[in-house]
């Protein structure tokens, strides 16, 4: 049975605030149920809304979009996802601005873009995981985090489960005002272990089988940092891997970052022995995710029906016509890095650039450094209609807790 347990707190003399802050006490720490084994009996609306969510995921990766390439949707929604998965835990950047990031040199970039473009290489990494056929192990979780974490100003902890007490709420210091605080960090290995077997599961709806592995790992919080962002993952390491979505993953961050407080409260349920409640919250979340990226690919196609118009209808083989197709997944394009991922030549795509830029496709930026590029500034405005309409979170759905310092808390 799940359960808490008593743990001793000593007392701080240097901790900041008053007395109580400084003396010690005892807390309780929450230890779950482990999950390798988990039989799960749904009530029929919420077995019907995990269908309905299927059946959209699948939508999604079963009907061919009409955007020119399958690279760029599957691109577009992975930055979409890790930019609202790091929304979350008050790490803010539009999609412009992580596109400067990415054409930028490394150490160009600042502190926050850093931390979400390490998030996306630990999406890319999960995914690609997912689709592998060997068993997971406990080592490919912590692979995810290293990816994510050796990209933040804490690279020491990296793919290392925490070796000391963390908790969510409260304050930096100590656990004594916790919203919840996770199991201690004795534990943390063998419910990470079971974790994974579940996660090698096959017998479970691949939709239930991502709610409950993601609700799990909230609930033991291995890592001293980035378990949120970690966990988000995990979702797509199970759709992926389970086949349901082998081309594109829905981005759910975006429909959980729209209500956090829902979010929440859908987390605590699964640990207060109501999992149907998470479920159904999740499913329907992934639901909206699916339809909502199927609109996005339409949305896509459209605008760049709209540039080949603007470019007077550019011969299909050329590079101004191979540009409008990779612009979605590459808004922002230097000469050097079209070069890269369209293998065509200098002259070329210089000829190209000048073109769309002409006829106001793209328009010149300057990068650090002075490196001159060029913008496909309708993209945002699309990109960040799309994110108003679906997941941009008012003030009250702001994360409220502090944000923890990395040796003693995490954040969700």
């Amino acid at each position: 049975m799940a359960r808490h347990e008593t743990h001793h707190w000593p007392a701080n003399p240097s901790a900041p605030g008053g007395k109580a802050e400084r003396r010690a006490f005892s807390y309780r720490a929450f230890v779950p149920d482990p999950i390798a084994s988990l039989e799960i009996t749904l009530p029929s609306s919420v077995a019907a809304a995990v269908s309905f969510a299927e059946r959209a995921v699948d939508a999604l990766n079963r009907d061919p979009p009409r955007v020119a390439s399958l690279e760029v949707l599957a691109r577009r929604l992975l930055r979409a996802e890790s930019v609202a998965s790091s929304r979350i835990e008050g790490l803010v950047l539009s999609q412009r601005r992580l596109a400067r990031a990415e054409a930028e040199e490394p150490d160009a970039r600042d502190e926050t873009a850093r931390s979400i473009l390490g998030n996306v290489t630990a999406m890319e990494h999960a995914v690609a995981l997912g689709a592998g056929a060997k068993p997971l192990r406990l080592k490919d979780v912590l692979d995810i985090h290293r990816h994510l974490m050796l990209a933040t100003t804490t690279p020491e902890i990296a793919g290392k489960l925490r070796d000391r007490q963390n908790w969510i709420g409260g304050n930096a210091f100590n656990p004594g005002r916790a919203d919840f605080v996770p199991p201690a960090p004795e534990r943390v290995k063998n419910l990470m272990d079971d974790l994974v077997a579940f996660l090698n599961r096959t017998d479970l709806p691949p939709v239930v089988q991502a709610a409950i592995a993601h609700a799990q790992f909230e609930t033991i919080h291995p890592f001293a940092d980035g378990n949120g962002r970690v966990g988000r993952a995990v979702i797509h390491v199970v759709l992926r891997r389970r086949g349901l979505a082998p081309r594109y993953v829905p981005p759910v961050s975006l429909i959980l970052a729209a209500d956090a407080k829902a979010y929440v409260a859908g987390l605590t349920a699964f640990r207060e022995d109501r999992p149907a409640d998470w479920i159904l919250l999740f499913a329907q979340a992934i639901e909206r995710a699916a339809a909502k990226a199927s609109e996005l690919a339409l949305r896509l196609a459209e605008l760049q029906e709209r540039w080949r118009e603007r470019a007077g209808r550019p011969r299909r083989h050329s590079s101004a016509e191979a540009l409008i197709v990779a612009l979605p997944a590459h808004p922002i394009v230097t000469v050097a890095t079209a070069q890269t991922f369209l293998g065509r030549s200098k002259q070329a795509l210089n000829e190209a650039i000048a073109v769309l830029a002409e006829k106001g496709v793209l328009h010149a930026i300057t990068l650090a450094k002075r490196n001159r590029a060029w913008e496909a500034r309708d993209l945002f405005d699309l990109i960040n209609d799309f994110e108003r309409e679906l997941a941009t979170p008012t003030d009250d759905d702001e994360p409220s807790r502090p944000t923890p310092r990395p040796k003693t808390s995490s954040r969700t």
